[in-house]
C-alpha cells in the first residue's frame, strides 16, 4: 500500500470506502467532513491505495496545538488483518510528532470490541474521561 495526501479525485471511492466500512451516520454528511478537513490541514488527510491507484484504506488527522485526533481510519473490508491500519496510524503518528503533538486521542463507539483490541495492539490505552460533545452544524435536517 502507498499511503499518500487526499486528491480531489478520491472523493467518491473514498466515500464508498467509508460506507462499506460502516463509517457513515446519517448526522454527518461525508462530503462536509471532506471538504471542511481539507481547509484545515489537507496534508493530514491520508488514503491508501493499491498498485492499481484503488483506495483501500483513508486516516483523516490533526492537530489543535493541544492533542492530536484521527477520524474516519478506515480499510476495506477484503484488505484488513494486513497491517494497513497500523501502517496508516503509524504514519499519522509520524506526521503528528513532526508538528510537536504530545498525545494522539482517538474515539471509538461503545461496543466496537475489534476496534478497541485493534487500538490496544499499537498502545493507545482507555482514559478515563467521558467524552462529551455538541453539535454546532447540523449537516443533515
Amino acid at each position: 500500500m502507498k499511503i499518500r495526501s487526499y486528491q480531489t479525485g478520491d472523493q467518491d471511492a473514498l466515500i464508498a470506502l467509508w460506507d462499506e466500512c460502516g463509517l457513515l451516520r446519517p448526522w454527518n454528511d461525508p462530503y462536509l467532513d471532506i471538504e471542511r478537513k481539507l481547509g484545515v490541514q489537507p496534508e493530514l488527510f491520508l488514503v491508501g491505495v493499491n498498485g492499481d491507484q484503488k483506495i483501500i484504506a483513508s486516516a483523516m488527522a490533526g492537530f489543535d496545538g493541544h492533542r492530536g485526533w484521527v477520524n474516519y481510519l478506515a480499510v476495506a473490508p477484503d484488505k484488513r488483518r494486513l497491517s494497513l491500519g497500523r501502517q496508516l496510524m503509524n504514519e499519522a503518528e509520524r506526521l503528528l510528532i513532526e508538528r510537536g503533538c504530545p498525545k494522539l486521542n482517538l474515539q471509538v463507539r461503545t461496543g466496537n470490541l475489534e476496534v478497541l483490541e485493534f487500538y490496544r495492539k499499537l498502545g493507545y490505552v482507555q482514559d478515563d474521561v467521558v467524552s462529551l460533545g455538541k453539535r454546532l452544524i447540523q449537516d443533515q435536517q
